[in-house]
């Protein structure tokens, strides 16, 4: 299964996310390029955004917050994020 906004490696899965920060509410909008736009309604002010993102993709997922890791666009809609422990199919059947 090829899913253009996961990567996965031996530990775990990279998603690529463009983030919709101050929505109407919270939601998967779709594919959007190569990434997975979601809408958050917390706005982009001190890490609300990014914080509000991790627990997003945790319930998502059904894993632990601490599985889950912002690891690049601290400050950009475009984000990375690892999920640990979790295969590329798993991901992409729960997020679709």
């Amino acid at each position: 299964m090829s899913v253009p906004f996961l990567r996965e490696t031996q530990d775990g899965v990279y998603l690529a996310v463009k983030l919709q920060p101050r929505a109407s509410r919270n939601g998967i909008q779709g594919l959007h390029g190569n990434e997975l736009k979601i809408a958050l309604t917390a706005p982009p002010v001190d890490s609300a955004a990014n914080a509000a993102l991790v627990k997003f993709i945790a319930e998502s997922l059904s894993v632990s917050r601490s599985t889950v890791q912002l690891v690049r666009g601290q400050t950009s809609r475009h984000k990375t994020l690892f999920i640990a422990g979790l295969r590329a199919d798993a991901a992409a059947r729960l997020l679709d």
